[in-house]
């Protein structure tokens, strides 16, 4: 009973599931909130209506508090956006999204997932330390920052058969 209540008290489980045409708006919105350069609802709307792009949502309770964008192409796969609410992060919930996008990736014949990431953010490079991704190259001032300042990429690479 208690573990019940406590779910309820923060808003439910947290469910990954596929994202639709309807959560554009909230996909934008938690993009915005978490980079430099955020992605506009229509440029949400444009990819979850791609064939070859896999959207999941981070669901906790009635309402979307993540997402997981990525590209495929033949047997590989870039993710290009994963995201969480920062009132819900440190709680695992990141690792649970992009496990479960990994999973249904390799279920669509993605062997091989790469990725871009900020070098210095370390929230998201031991995420993806933890789940398995190994750095394999690094782009120069890849980033620009509103203040002008550039910071350098990291690519990174997860064989998933």
């Amino acid at each position: 009973m208690m573990r019940w209540f406590s779910e309820w008290w923060r808003g439910g489980t947290p469910v990954v599931e596929p994202g639709s045409a309807r959560d554009a708006l909230r996909l934008a919105q938690l993009h915005g909130q978490s980079f430099a350069h955020g992605w506009g609802e229509g440029e949400f709307e444009a990819m979850l209506g791609e064939r070859n792009t896999l959207v999941h949502r981070l669901r906790l309770g009635r309402r979307v508090i993540g997402f997981a964008v990525s590209r495929i192409g033949a047997d590989e796969a870039e993710i290009l956006s994963i995201a969480v609410d920062q009132a819900h992060r440190g709680r695992g919930l990141s690792r649970m999204l992009l496990m479960t996008h990994l999973g249904h990736l390799a279920g669509r014949g993605v062997r091989t997932i790469f990725l871009e990431v900020e070098e210095n953010n370390q929230p998201a490079r031991r995420l993806y330390d933890r789940a398995g991704f190994v750095v394999v190259g690094r782009r120069e001032r890849y980033y620009k920052q509103p203040n002008g300042e550039q910071l350098n990429a990291l690519l990174m690479r997860r064989d998933l058969s």
